[in-house]
């Protein structure tokens, strides 16, 4: 595993919070009694994570299907629903800021066990394409591009998170899908994101 990163590499920005928010007001459930429950059933943080007995040697994201496939060998080891950056149908990301999901062959190249949202798998975005073509259009390519679960204190949403498009850029899931990913893929892991 890599050195920790930075706290600018950290994770999602305060947009997602308040997306978080707004869905949370259509629930009977509150913060706070969240909050009181998930301490008394996981106080601190969540314990570290084995890794499970067979890890993927690819994550295959398919934007328009919203679908996440962990594969072995070419075989499906598991597939999650996804949200993805607020403008993924408008293409691959471009520039920093645009609320987009890169598309192309990546890898990803370092956890985070302590972000923003619950777990995230850092993705190797931009390359030397990206940057590249950000360069040519006079912009910043952007990064910190994750694979991630809900942003820490709102894991209650689970599936409702699936309701809009929410990040800024990166592929959001379920804590315990977080769980399960973080578990199967080691870092160094091929991901290939689709349109």
């Amino acid at each position: 595993m890599t050195a920790a990163p930075s706290a600018a590499r950290r994770g999602l920005t305060g947009r997602t919070a308040l997306v978080a928010a707004a869905l949370a007001v259509a629930l009977p459930l509150t913060a706070v009694a969240y909050t009181k429950a998930a301490a008394r059933l996981w106080p601190g943080t969540p314990p570290a994570m084995a890794p499970a007995d067979r890890q993927a040697d690819l994550v295959l994201v398919e934007k328009s299907a919203r679908r996440l496939t962990l594969l072995r060998e070419g075989q499906p080891l598991a597939e999650y629903r996804i949200s993805l950056g607020a403008a993924a149908d408008a293409g691959p990301k471009a520039q920093e800021g645009d609320e987009r999901t890169p598309e192309g062959r990546y890898r990803i190249d370092w956890r985070n066990p302590s972000s923003v949202a619950h777990l995230s798998l850092h993705i190797s975005y931009p390359d030397a394409a990206d940057a590249a073509r950000a360069e040519a259009a006079g912009a910043a390519p952007g990064g910190n591009i994750m694979i991630h679960g809900l942003p820490n204190g709102w894991g209650f949403l689970g599936n409702l998170h699936l309701l809009a498009d929410w990040t800024d850029g990166c592929i959001g899931v379920t804590n315990a899908e977080m769980q399960a990913i973080w578990s199967q893929v080691p870092d160094g892991t091929p991901i290939e994101i689709r349109a």
